[in-house]
């Protein structure tokens, strides 16, 4: 089966990563026209009206909002914090911790339209950074593939990847049949400085490698003009996706 035709404008997420709700909000009045999916962090977590912010976006302004609070506890909590998180009418949510930790995320959905996504290694750490959290015998790639093939039985939609793990992920979900989406953050424009990311692509080698949707934050709200910037992520992301499609196509 080929590709399917993707439109690059449904698959960028701009982290709203600002110092306040008021500036989220100025953001997105920049990409209006432009950008349609946000990503709210721990960075406005307790931010004054952060909350009313996330209500504007989706009820006001009708964008998908995509959740990154990492939710952790027990199962019978993240059953109702998911379940709160649905209520709002959040599109995606990460969810981190063990299978009965996953598994009431999903009762807490429900039969709701939240996609939850599990948060694999970040894209700050490399192999020495999972060793010292305790995972010796690992490398950065095992720990990925040991996290998504949890995701899959547990039934997620999907997984929280850097691009460099991509292509093992959907190779993984293919050996079990079943469609695991990959959200990759980490993403670095070429010339853009690396910052604190450790395991970084760009827009054309994440989603050539298979990812599915991207996450960029400072690389759009640092940059002079957000939306010409978003613009030519945008433009570098269809022409992958387009090479994606026709690659599929010739091969039938």
């Amino acid at each position: 089966m080929p590709t399917p035709q993707i439109d690059a404008h449904d698959r960028l997420i701009v982290a709203l990563d600002l110092e306040s709700a008021e500036q989220a909000r100025d953001m997105v009045d920049a990409l209006e026209g432009v950008v349609d999916f946000f990503k709210i962090g721990l960075t406005l977590q307790l931010a004054p009206g952060v909350e009313g912010l996330i209500r504007y976006l989706i009820k006001d302004r009708k964008k998908r909002v995509f959740l990154d609070y990492k939710y952790y506890d027990i199962a019978p909590t993240l059953t109702k914090a998911v379940s709160r998180a649905a209520d709002l009418g959040v599109y995606f949510l990460t969810v981190h911790g063990t299978s009965e930790c996953i598994k009431g995320a999903m009762r807490g959905r429900g039969g709701r339209d939240l996609k939850i996504f599990i948060v694999t290694v970040l894209t700050t750490h490399d192999q020495a950074d999972i060793e010292e959290l305790g995972y010796t015998k690992h490398t950065v790639e095992q720990l990925v593939l040991h996290r998504a093939k949890k995701a899959l039985e547990a039934g997620c939609d999907g997984v929280i990847a850097s691009g460099r793990e991509a292509g093992l992920i959907k190779d993984l979900s293919a050996k079990h049949s079943k469609r695991l989406w990959v959200v990759t953050p980490g993403i670095r424009p070429d010339g853009y400085p690396e910052d604190d990311q450790k395991r970084r692509t760009t827009p054309r080698e994440a989603i050539l490698a298979g990812a599915d949707y991207l996450v960029l934050g400072r690389p759009i709200t640092e940059a002079v003009n957000p939306k010409r910037a978003s613009e030519e992520i945008l433009a570098e992301m269809q022409e992958a996706f387009d090479t994606l499609h026709k690659v599929s196509s010739s091969t039938l």
